[in-house]
């Protein structure tokens, strides 16, 4: 979630869940299912701006992982094309920490 933005909570919770699905969609079956079968965790961290979670995203696909970024439609909150988002994984937990595991929660 992009801190800068300061989303309400309605809108954060909207646009990860978004990330989240998306993200799960693209995943590798053996993530998924490992995944699904694990509980299905989710953790919503905090970036300070656009720049870093680009970054952060293409960290992750550089090491082969699941990746989404959520560009809002602009109908409520923020103004059309504002990217709010993004999702990592499914994938490992160590996969995921050497990614994001340095970023504070929400």
């Amino acid at each position: 979630m992009i801190d800068a933005l300061k989303l309400p909570k309605g809108k954060a919770i909207a646009q990860g869940s978004h990330a989240s699905v998306e993200a799960a969609l693209r995943a590798k079956k053996s993530d998924l299912d490992t995944w699904r079968s694990g509980g299905m965790a989710k953790i919503v961290l905090k970036v300070a701006d656009e720049k870093e979670l680009y970054r952060r995203i293409q960290l992750a696909k550089d090491a082969g992982l699941a990746t989404a970024i959520i560009t809002d439609a602009g109908h409520t909150v923020v103004e059309p094309g504002t990217v709010t988002c993004g999702a990592v994984g499914p994938a490992s937990e160590n996969a995921v920490d050497s990614i994001c595991g340095d970023l504070k929660l929400v």
